[in-house]
């Protein structure tokens, strides 16, 4: 706090005054504010009272609980806030959880507790009381004095009775130890029951106690796998009474009014067999307009309407980020209400929709396109298989419902647009995604891959090209796009890569601006090698992580310019920012972006991105769990598999039959001890080496669905390599050396 000279006698401005009590919110009063600013005599302190008290008046100023001054609409010294994003750097950025202001909530950069019991960070959506510092730049930092939430301190783990009472087995593979379970009253638990336990602080020697929250299933239970990643990454599962309200009073939309009606157009829904969710559907048709060979639309549930700025919906959706998909589950972003009922583009029901138009070159090339905001009827709901089926002449009930020629049409589009994928040299690294089959009495059947059509591809492609169309309107009027961006390979891991392949006898240009057609050629020429899967597992490792933001880079994997995401927006909160722009941009009617969104965009492209990263991670582990399970079953069996990872702890192995990682330990590898070579990618010793990509035979002899690991013997597998083991013993002294040791002995 600065302190005028005495000798100035001037009293402080309006705005000296409203930035002092900024600077200390909840700290000043009358007195501090008179000694800060070196007003002295009963005359003077009359008239900085009279300015305090116009400043009151005019609602700019007021009192706190402590009754010091601050100002109207800013935050108090402490306040209840919740975590909205994690930082490029992992700090908790969060908003007040009440906020009466006129502009919008501040944001506040948290800061760790200080005491001498450090708090853990709070996570993603998490609430804390915060200790307030208003910062010269003019932006907030809250230090953590209380942890409302307490999930980030939570424990998910397996109860099991022991002799010296009841433990708890920690799901996460990273913590080794067992928790002391303190069951409550009145709770009963079994051996293997999962449970969900917060650490409690001791001072005595051996485990640590954790009380018992809640139970959570048997750990037999299928679907308890999905609540351990449900619980573990901190998923919220349950809406707010007011987002399931605004749900719950949603209507349908039953007539055109000011939309466009696209009732009569036969578009179809293509999703897997399993889908929960239709949230886009496709036309096509040859055409001569506007130099296009083919007229295609692609229509897209109109989430805006039901989800409007603001709302309970809205900051629900904003928080989730996006829905997660499980095997045995879907975590949705929205209320089934929306999701599975209103916003999916069902057949033979109304529902209201953004589409958008498309004329499509010969050669792929986007000539024009239109948005508008319409009413729509499914005319099918086919899946991947039968449309795939259909183009083979092999057509089912469903499909020839669909008006003779729409199917092929639409294979005619996906053609000229793949022609254009081509010609820009976009990535196309297939990883084969892993099905799970469930009994009838709940359990794991079956775990088989995914087999991947053209039909797949082909609404790719179309969604591909309605996003590119979505980002190039909105930059033509000059709007806020929240950007779907990916950024090239940095360069160490790109020299990475070309070290690699050229130990295999492949190429990749070597150029400060790669492109992604560079990448494209080595996996073509790696496609005709015995190498194949190896490069195309490397060349994934080196690709960027695509991100949201409001600043365009462009898209390298796809070789595009300009791209944002549109046609999800069911799961997706980034697609809900575009059609909301497309709204504004177009003057297509209510639930447009408000004017001043713009202003929080970077932040919301980092949270939705963390959002994103999170659901990915869950999905993993949910995944991975489900294939220790599996392969439980399976132990002692003999299998063939390839090298997909080194490291000095040993090589990952992975089965080609279902996709399936486990690691095959070094110290249960003959040939030891090993070192990795980078240049190679490959675990080389005593005459031996262990390269990616390589096949291997491996037996099966752990598989632990609590810690997800899944672990092999080698039964057949290594080259020969060049490197010999070191020479054990001293090394002999050389003549040399003992001659000079004469010398300094004399």
């Amino acid at each position: 706090m600065t302190t005028r000279k005495p000798d100035d006698t001037s009293l402080p401005t309006r705005d000296q005054l409203l930035a002092f009590i900024a600077d200390n919110p909840g700290r000043v009063g009358k007195r501090e504010i008179a000694r800060a600013f070196g007003v002295t005599g009963s005359h003077r302190r009359a008239e900085l009272n009279q300015l305090l008290r116009d400043l009151k008046k005019e609602g700019q100023i007021g009192r706190s609980a402590g009754r010091c001054l601050e100002l109207t609409g800013d935050l108090p010294s402490e306040t209840m806030v919740e975590v909205i994003e994690l930082d490029d750097e992992g700090n908790a950025i969060a908003e007040p959880v009440i906020w009466q202001g006129d502009r919008p909530a501040p944001q506040i950069a948290l800061v760790p507790h200080t005491g001498r019991k450090p708090l853990p960070a709070p996570g993603l959506g998490e609430r804390a009381i915060v200790q307030i510092r208003h910062l010269p730049n003019g932006t907030y930092q809250g230090r953590v004095r209380r942890l409302l939430d307490t999930d980030s301190q939570q424990v998910v783990g397996i109860y099991k009775q022991t002799p010296t009472g009841g433990r708890i087995q920690s799901t996460d593979r990273k913590q080794a130890h067992d928790y002391r379970a303190e069951v409550p009253s009145g709770l009963e638990l079994d051996d293997g029951d999962l449970v969900l336990a917060e650490p409690m602080s001791t001072r005595r020697f051996g485990p640590v106690p954790a009380r018992v929250v809640r139970r959570l299933g048997t750990w037999d239970d299928t679907d308890t796998i999905s609540l351990i990643a449900i619980a573990t990454h901190g998923i919220p599962i349950r809406f707010p009474d007011g987002a399931m309200e605004e749900a719950r009073a949603a209507e349908p939309v039953t007539e055109p009014g000011k939309r466009t009606d696209l009732r009569q157009i036969p578009l179809i829904t293509i999703d897997g067999a399993d889908a929960r969710d239709f949230d886009d559907a496709v036309f096509a048709e040859p055409t001569s307009e506007h130099g296009a060979a083919w007229h295609a639309i692609v229509a897209i549930a109109d989430v805006a309407h039901y989800v409007r700025p603001g709302g309970d919906l809205d900051r629900s959706a904003y928080r989730r980020g996006n829905s997660v998909y499980f095997p045995d589950r879907v975590v949705p972003m929205l209320p089934e209400r929306l999701s599975n009922d209103l916003c999916s583009l069902r057949p033979n029901e109304d529902r209201a929709c953004m589409a958008v138009h498309l004329w499509i070159s010969d050669d792929g090339i986007l000539n024009r396109w239109r948005f508008v905001r319409g009413l729509m009827r499914s005319a099918a709901r086919l899946t991947y298989d039968q449309v795939e089926a259909h183009h083979q002449r092999q057509p089912c009930e469903t499909s020839e419902r669909v008006p003779e020629g729409q199917i092929e049409h639409l294979y005619g589009v996906y053609g000229s647009l793949l022609s254009a994928r081509v010609e820009r040299g976009a990535l196309d690294i297939d990883r084969p995604e892993r099905q799970v089959a469930f009994g009838d009495d709940g359990r794991i059947s079956e775990i088989s891959l995914r087999e991947r059509h053209h039909s797949h591809k082909l609404i790719e492609e179309l969604m591909i090209a309605a996003n590119v169309a979505a980002a190039r309107q909105l930059e033509e009027n000059r709007m806020p796009v929240m950007y779907r961006i990916h950024d090239q390979p940095t360069p160490e891991k790109a020299e990475g890569l070309r070290e690699y392949v050229t130990s295999l006898g492949l190429s990749l240009r070597k150029t400060p601006q790669l492109r992604p057609g560079d990448f494209a050629q080595v996996l073509k020429r790696a496609a005709e090698t015995e190498h194949k899967d190896a490069v195309n597992e490397a060349v994934l490792r080196t690709q960027s992580q695509a991100l949201y933001s409001p600043e365009n880079i462009g898209h390298f994997g796809l070789g595009l310019e300009t791209y944002a995401h549109f046609t999800s927006p069911i799961r997706r909160y980034a697609d809900i920012l575009v059609h909301r722009a497309l709204i504004r941009s177009l003057r297509l009617g209510a639930g447009a972006l408000p004017e001043d969104a713009a202003t929080g965009f970077d932040k919301t492209g980092v949270h939705i991105t963390a959002t994103e990263r999170r659901a990915m991670k869950a999905e993993r582990s949910a995944m991975d769990r489900y294939m220790a399970g599996y392969m439980a079953d399976r132990l002692g069996q003999t299998m063939t598999g390839r090298i997909v990872g080194t490291g000095r702890f040993g090589v990952f192995v992975r089965i080609h039959t279902i996709e399936a990682d486990g690691l095959l330990p070094a110290r249960r590898l003959p040939g030891g001890p090993f070192r990795v070579n980078d240049r190679t990618q490959s675990l080389e010793g005593d005459g031996v080496a262990y390269r990616l990509g390589d096949s291997v035979t491996v037996k099966l002899v752990e598989a632990d669905a609590v810690a997800a690991t899944v672990g092999f013997d080698l039964v057949e597998g290594g080259v020969e390599s060049k490197r010999q083991r070191a020479p054990t013993g001293r090394p002999k002294k050389s003549s040399q050396y003992k001659k000079h040791k004469r010398k300094r002995k004399r």
